[in-house]
Order: C-alpha cells, then sequence, then structure tokens
C-alpha cells in the first residue's frame, strides 16, 4: 500500500506558528527525558552537555537537516536565547556555544541508539495522553541503504503504533534475517499489555506468538506466505466457498481502484499457538484505463477472537500496518534516508531516532505535509523549540 496522502495544512502550520512553550503540567519536558540517557563519552575533557547535542540535533532535524554538517549549522545559526533553551554551554554571560561538527558525529557514533529510541517513545506517549482504543504496534525492518559497515547495509527493526505513528522502540539487526530472533529483544521493554501486534509473514514463527500472548499478554495479527507452507496449506485449504464474506471496502487512488474482501473463521487447536480466526483476504485491483482485475488472496492468523475484533476491525489491523511502510517512505522521501552517507557506529540509528521524533510530534498536531512543515519550521529557529516543548528563558 502507498503511503497515505499528504493534505492540506494551513491551519496547522497556523497552530504551529502560534505556538507556545508547553507547560509542565501539560506535557513532560522533552529535555527532561534526554537527560536519562548516559553519556558514552569520558567525563574528563567533556565540554558540552549530551543533552544539548541532542536537543540541538532534534530541533535541527525539525528544520529538515539530513547530515551532521546540517545540524551543527543549524546550531551556529541559532540565537543565543535557542541555544541556551537547548542547554547549550555558557562561555560567557550571555554566550553559548555550540559542539563542532567532530564533537556530534562522535557522541552519536557512540550513544546508546535503543535507549534513544525508548525515550523517544515515551516522551510521544506522555504527550498524547493515554488511548482509550485498543492499541495496534506495527513490527517491521528497513534497511539504510547508504549507511554500510563492512561492507554490509545497516538494518533497523522498529515497533510503531498504527494511529499515532509514534515509534515506541528500534533496534539494529543482522540484516532480514536478524529480523526474527531480534523481535524478542525489540519488545522487551516495551509495555504491550492488552495490545495487538502485526507484522508481516517473516515474523509468522510460534515462538513470537508465544512470546506475545504469555509474556507480554498481547495478541497478534500475523500475515501467512510461503516461509509457513504447513501452515499456508491449512489456511487455503479451509472451506471458504462457504464462508460469507464479512467486510468490503472499496478505494480508488493513486490511478487505480481497489475492492478488498474478508472472511474469517473462528478456529481451536489449529496448529499455530494461540490461533482464534484465521483470514482470507482478498484483493482486487484494476487501473483506470484498463478493464482486467487482478486478484491476490492472503491469509493471515490472530489471536484475537471473533467478540474481541470485528472483521471490520481486522480489516483495519491489516491495512493499518503498513502506516509503518508509510513511516519509512516519509523517511526516504523527506530526508533522504537512502542517500545518507552518515555509517559509523551507532549515528545511522541516532539519526533515524531523531527522524521518527520529527515524524511523531508534528502528526501530533494532525495530518500535515512533513515536506512543507520542515520549510516551516527552517523559517524559525524558536519554532522547533515550540514544537518540541521546550521553553525559552
Amino acid at each position: 500500500m502507498p503511503a497515505e496522502r499528504s493534505s492540506a495544512i494551513p491551519t496547522v502550520l497556523t497552530h504551529l506558528a502560534h505556538a507556545e512553550a508547553l507547560q509542565p503540567a501539560e506535557t513532560p519536558h522533552l529535555l527532561a527525558y534526554l537527560a536519562t540517557i548516559r553519556d558514552p563519552r569520558a567525563g574528563r575533557g567533556r565540554r558540552h552537555p549530551l543533552v544539548a547535542i541532542l536537543a540541538m540535533a532534534a530541533a535541527a532535524v525539525l528544520t529538515g537537516a539530513r547530515s551532521m554538517a546540517a545540524i551543527v549549522e543549524w546550531a551556529q545559526d541559532a540565537p543565543q536565547p535557542v541555544r541556551a533553551a537547548l542547554g547549550a554551554r555558557r562561555d560567557a554571560p550571555g554566550h553559548f556555544s555550540v559542539p563542532s561538527e567532530a564533537t556530534i558525529r562522535r557522541t552519536m557514533a557512540r550513544l546508546d541508539a535503543d535507549a534513544l529510541a525508548r525515550v523517544i517513545g515515551a516522551w510521544l506517549a506522555d504527550r498524547e495522553g493515554p488511548n482509550q482504543q485498543r492499541r495496534a504496534v506495527a513490527v517491521d525492518g528497513k534497511t539504510l541503504r547508504g549507511a554500510r559497515r563492512d561492507g554490509r547495509q545497516v538494518h533497523l527493526l522498529a515497533a510503531m503504533e498504527h494511529a499515532t505513528r509514534r515509534v515506541l522502540a528500534q533496534r539494529e539487526v543482522n540484516g532480514a534475517p536478524g529480523e526474527v530472533p531480534g523481535l524478542r529483544p525489540l519488545l522487551a521493554d516495551v509495555d504491550l499489555a492488552g495490545a495487538v501486534v502485526t507484522a508481516d509473514a517473516l515474523q509468522t514463527h510460534a515462538d513470537a506468538a508465544q512470546f506475545l500472548v504469555t509474556v507480554k499478554q498481547a495478541d497478534y495479527l500475523f500475515c501467512v506466505k510461503a516461509n509457513q507452507p504447513t501452515l499456508l496449506n491449512r489456511c487455503a485449504h479451509l472451506a471458504w466457498h462457504n464462508v460469507p464474506v464479512l467486510d468490503r471496502t472499496r478505494d480508488q487512488a493513486h490511478g487505480r481502484v481497489e475492492i478488498r474482501t474478508l472472511k474469517a473463521v473462528s478456529v481451536r487447536g489449529f496448529g499455530f499457538p494461540h490461533t482464534s480466526q484465521v483470514l482470507q483476504v482478498t484483493r482486487k485491483t484494476r487501473d483506470l484505463g484498463s478493464r482486467r482485475w487482478r486478484t491476490t488472496v492472503v491469509y493471515a492468523v490472530t489471536s484475537l477472537t471473533f467478540a474481541q475484533a470485528s472483521p471490520a476491525r481486522l480489516a483495519d489491523y491489516l491495512r493499518g500496518h503498513w502506516a509503518i511502510e508509510a513511516l519509512h517512505h516519509i523517511r526516504d522521501t523527506t530526508f533522504a534516508e537512502d542517500t545518507s552517507q552518515v555509517r559509523t557506529g551507532s549515528a545511522p540509528q541516532v539519526m533515524a531516532c531523531l527522524r521518527n521524533l520529527a515524524v511523531g510530534v508534528l502528526r501530533w498536531s494532525g495530518p500535515v505535509n512533513l515536506a512543507a512543515a520542515l520549510r516551516h519550521h527552517s523559517r524559525d529557529p524558536c519554532r522547533p523549540l515550540a514544537t518540541l516543548g521546550i521553553s525559552l528563558g
């Protein structure tokens, strides 16, 4: 599914332009969250606080910065009050210095990127407040094509909420095959009680299902494909011809028409841990200039019972999973992530975390054209601070 369409943003930009720094009673302070991350540098000779480096980087990425050099250039152009609000080092009365590109590059290369991802996810969650609906969390991986170490591209596995686009956790794994063993450590510290975790067929393994249901007290919705031939055969040979269509949607966008139908069968002892329902989704697509339909049938298994999730809700979960693909598309097109040459240590993952922060905090304001929002923030150095909830003075 392609990335969701951008919408008009004048009202959103007006809101951002007049936003005042949020008060502590309204939202927690981002700098306080960043201050909980352990500084990887030795204490001796340390001149610039880690929280200032991270805050400057976050603010710069909100203006569209794509590299370490761009982050430093933004910080050097920032007025003294903005530097002070970001926690910069005070060299003289009324003068606050910014770190050099080498300092930022070395610090980010040694930073605990997993901890940064958790801190960013926690801050966004506290800012948004509790969600009364069942949470849906998508797990998927992405290769940073421009970042290579020892001849291999950096590959990140992430968990993202469907509704808010908030990345809960992100960690580097050993390529696409590393996504399977990487699921447990990725979600180990994430509170998933009562949530449903969606994933593509790569994660459809009994161990993952057991971990989510018994350890994390969550539910799962997994696609089933040829990497699990026995399970796929069981799904395909159910008596689908006797099952009525329970949900149907029709969409027209991007030059094509798509009709999706969903059937669901409740099962017991299906041969895959905790499976309560098996789904059959049929997608029929046709280009607007053609009369020829293309049909694709996919299967999925879930631990959710019929009473817990209606067919329409299951269809929403399946489609909502691809929001994480939309996030990856945004990072590629808006932030040019795949062309980034940042590759040393944990720096590629740190930059990806900062891009996730920018997308998450801008999405919090409502539907927004992210490219235009970045340009909006770049025109005034105080705007990123207001959006991040950092007070001047």
